[in-house]
């Protein structure tokens, strides 16, 4: 594919379209080694299609773009994702590979005891290609929101996921995640050059702090803007520190904004990432500061973190405005727990 991208008008209703694998995932029914959890309860998780699901649970128009089996699953997959309003009328249903399913522990990704079991090798998303791919749906939107866990699922994803950073008259904003999983690259070794060279093609990039070093041995907010000189702008986020944001327009210098994060009581560190984009994304296409933009995806992230799963509704707009306002002291005495999103709650201070 090349020149500029087609346009449909069925598609132009989405503020941010969303491309990736989503998968059904079975969550523990209670804490412990997947060899001793008794039952799992059924849901679905997928980076991606996360961050397309909170964004329209914010009030915007999304549509998430993917490929999924002609099964049961892919028919429960396209059926959840779209209740949240998310337009799913590109999504392609593959007759000859299944959908992905994976299983994990209740436990933080980020500890010894945290197991997951993917079943998605030759999964209907790693059949995603140049050549299959619905551009018109792809680039209809205000933003395209990519990561690179889709380019570690086939060497034909990689490649759509070249095609479509690629510099072009009429590009959307490109957002990038820069989401480094390890244990999904069959050639581990490729994955840091690869993601690195995605994520400098892009506009807007996320990246953990803790992922950047593990990826490209690079330590320190600044260290990783030189890595990425090319996005406009670039979220490093430091976990229960904050994050970093570096914001330039064209042709000017950064403005560097640290932003801290919220007291939470987490309940599962599952979908923050995802969840922290999304509230920023939304910020973004309101056209907010963007110290508020990182406090919105601060927020979405407390949503998630204080519930099982990868999703939750977030708060209404107008509260989350209301506290995202806070000087930075009051600010700083928030304290988030189970359910303080509901508009009856009262959210504590320290």
């Amino acid at each position: 594919m090349s020149g500029t991208p087609a346009r449909t008008d069925a598609a132009t209703a989405a503020a941010v379209v969303c491309l990736g694998e989503s998968m059904v995932t079975f969550l523990p029914s209670r804490p412990g080694r997947l060899a001793d959890v008794p039952s799992f309860d059924r849901g679905i998780g997928g980076a991606e299609s996360n961050v397309a699901c909170a964004l329209a649970a914010a009030g915007h128009r999304t549509a998430w773009v993917g490929r999924v089996g002609a099964d049961g699953f892919g028919d429960h997959l396209v059926e959840a994702i779209s209740a949240y309003g998310v337009d799913t009328s590109a999504v392609r249903r593959d007759p000859a590979r299944p959908t992905g399913i994976y299983f994990r522990t209740a436990a933080d990704r980020g500890t010894e005891v945290h197991e997951v079991a993917y079943y998605r090798a030759g999964s209907a998303a790693s059949a995603m290609s140049p050549s299959n791919a619905p551009y018109d749906a792809l680039f209809a939107g205000r933003v395209l929101h990519l990561s690179g866990i889709t380019a570690a699922l086939s060497a034909d994803c990689l490649a759509l996921l070249h095609e479509l950073t690629a510099p072009r008259p009429g590009r959307p904003l490109v957002s990038f995640d820069v989401n480094h999983r390890p244990g999904l690259w069959r050639d581990a070794g490729a994955s840091p050059a690869v993601l690195l060279d995605l994520a400098r093609r892009a506009d807007l990039v996320f990246v953990g702090e803790d992922e950047a070093e593990e990826a490209w041995g690079i330590a320190g907010t600044e260290a990783i803007r030189a890595a990425l000189p090319e996005p406009a702008v670039l979220v490093v986020k430091r976990g229960a520190e904050g994050a970093t944001v570096f914001s330039r327009g064209a042709g000017a210098a950064d403005t560097v904004t640290d932003v801290p994060a919220l007291h939470v009581d987490v309940v599962a560190a599952v979908g923050a990432g995802d969840a922290f984009a999304a509230g920023f994304l939304s910020a973004t296409l309101r056209g907010l500061p963007v110290r508020d933009r990182a406090r919105h995806g601060h927020l979405m992230a407390a949503a998630v973190l204080t519930v099982p799963g990868d999703l939750t509704d977030p708060p209404a707009r107008d509260r989350a405005d209301r506290l995202v306002a806070l000087d930075d002291t009051d600010w700083g005495r928030l304290r988030l727990g189970p359910g303080w999103t509901g508009d009856d709650t009262e959210v504590r201070t320290t």
